[in-house]
């Protein structure tokens, strides 16, 4: 069973919840949503996004798809090189408020790969966001904090994890809003081994 590194906390637990449906954002606004969710994660990463709103749109734009993954590239303020993340913005399907942003990408040095997932705001942050890969309990992370589109948890991958969701067919990332209520919300990973490749 591979293990989530948080970043900020090396806690780990484990869940067992039953999966939810999911649903993409809506079509003529999933390039919106997903680009403004992302450029405020991508500002969480320390990644700036400079300029006036219609610039700053202009940024972190689609460079290209694997499967149901997207390639976004945003240039730091002050650097030479853009740093590129895949994403996949999911929504459950009784819940449309329920919707994740999920991100990977490598660090600046190349040294590691991080996993990070915006949740609405209203999540339990005390419970964390949990991960099923096709069914197997993987483990829990916690939220390291929270902007105006959500909140950010974070984990730095191991090569066991990066194995399991190029070979998986299914994540399955779990929040609650209530200590008894968790909701799974499927994403997809149809994609990101070539996407997870072509950073």
């Amino acid at each position: 069973m591979a293990e989530i590194r948080q970043a900020a906390s090396p806690q780990r637990h484990f869940l067992r919840e039953h999966v939810l449906g999911r649903r993409a954002c809506g079509h003529a606004i999933r390039a919106l949503c997903v680009a403004a969710a992302f450029m405020a994660a991508m500002a969480a990463l320390g990644i700036g996004i400079a300029g006036s709103a219609p610039q700053a749109l202009a940024q972190g734009m689609i460079r290209d798809a694997f499967g149901d993954w997207q390639k976004r590239c945003e240039t730091p303020a002050g650097a030479q090189t853009e740093q590129c993340a895949i994403v996949q913005n999911v929504a459950a399907d009784d819940r449309p408020n329920v919707t994740l942003l999920v991100i990977v990408l490598r660090t600046a040095d190349d040294r590691s790969t991080l996993l990070r997932v915006v949740a609405p705001l209203g999540v339990l942050l005390p419970a964390g966001l949990g991960l099923l890969i096709d069914g197997e309990d993987v483990g829990r992370a916690g939220f390291v904090r929270c902007l105006v589109t959500g909140c950010v948890a974070e984990v730095v991958m191991d090569d066991g994890l990066l194995d399991q969701l190029r070979e998986g067919e299914e994540a399955t990332f779990i929040v609650f809003q209530t200590p008894e209520e968790g909701i799974g919300i499927p994403v997809s990973l149809a994609g990101f081994a070539e996407g997870f490749d072509s950073l």
